[in-house]
């Protein structure tokens, strides 16, 4: 005999799960199962009770800053859970109430009904990677916020560099031999210029670890391959493939470009047709990568353009002396 579907959803947070459940092929409503403690021990006591009733459990829950552990946790012991993204999940307009048993309701309702959007979960491996590579860019992130308060102190203060570039080597020279009049104003100056120096250290490190585990991740083959692309360097190559791990999931180039928010949007009605920008409502890590990639693909072909066309007028004009 088959057993009857029991579909239950999961509010997730950090000290706490609201949990709701609704019995597959039934107009029944939702019910409240309750609230257990956020760690799994608590969490495993009530998947038992549910267990117990002989139902097969499918769990759905939102993705969120909890991660993939109960993911990881449910499937690990043989139960069928999917994680659904935030932004995709339906609302009612004008809907103004939100608590965890509504969520948890909504949740359940929802995947009754076939109506949420389920994403990929990577593998701890894949993730790790992920997680590292996204340091980096924290790091980098820092490192460019540090050195926009340095010349904001400058600034200020009527200091400004003559030169055209800024961070060159000229640039950071100039800076090390700058002096402020006061003494609390050289202070600040000297703790702007550590914070540039630590964080340029702590990029530089990153980088060097992500260099040194690549050849041990299953995606390394993928990583050289997307290199020998006129714009694709390692690290965004490396970002690329940790952000989308397995590509063949997708089912279409389409799903791809909609997956890192690529494709451009549309405001039609009637006989009126008007396209947008990218929607950008994908991937943001990948996306920054891919349009920067494709710039420094644009300019290296711009400038092998006006080199060939240098070298054609340099050979015409050779042929006719």
């Amino acid at each position: 005999m088959k057993k009857l579907s029991m579909h239950v959803g999961l509010d997730v947070h950090k000290d706490s799960i609201e949990i709701s459940t609704a019995e597959q092929g039934r107009e029944g409503e939702v019910r409240r199962f309750g609230q257990v403690g956020g760690d799994l021990t608590a969490l495993d006591k009530a998947v038992h009770k549910l267990h117990s009733a002989g139902r097969k459990l499918q769990f759905v829950y939102e993705a969120g800053p909890c991660g993939y552990t109960i993911y990881r946790h449910l499937t690990g012991k043989g139960f069928d859970c999917k994680v659904v993204a935030p932004s995709l999940t339906p609302r009612k307009p004008g809907d103004q109430v939100k608590t965890d048993r509504r969520d948890a309701n909504t949740l359940t309702r929802l995947d009754r009904a076939g109506e949420l959007t389920y994403i990929h979960v990577p593998s701890p491996e894949d993730e790790a990677m992920r997680d590292l590579v996204r340091a980096r860019e924290d790091a980098k992130r820092a490192e460019t916020r540090a050195r926009q308060q340095l010349l904001a102190l400058l600034l200020r203060n009527g200091i400004t560099y003559a030169g055209k570039t800024a961070w060159t080597p000229a640039h950071e020279r100039w800076i090390a031999r700058l002096k402020l009049p006061l003494s609390a104003q050289q202070i600040a100056f000297q703790e702007y210029v550590q914070a540039i120096t630590e964080a340029a250290e702590r990029v530089e490190r990153v980088t060097q670890q992500i260099q040194e585990l690549l050849p041990q991740w299953k995606w390394a083959p993928v990583v050289d391959a997307l290199q020998a692309l006129r714009g694709v360097a390692l690290l965004t190559a490396v970002i690329t493939v940790s952000e989308i791990g397995d590509i063949s999931r997708f089912g279409s180039p389409r799903q791809l470009m909609s997956y890192l928010g690529l494709t451009p949007s549309e405001h039609s009605s009637g006989p009126r047709r008007r396209v947008g920008e990218i929607t950008k409502a994908g991937n943001s890590h990948v996306r920054r990568v891919l349009v920067e990639s494709a710039w420094a693909r644009r300019s290296s072909s711009t400038c092998h353009a006006h080199s060939s066309e240098a070298i054609g007028e340099a050979d015409e004009e050779g042929a006719r002396n």
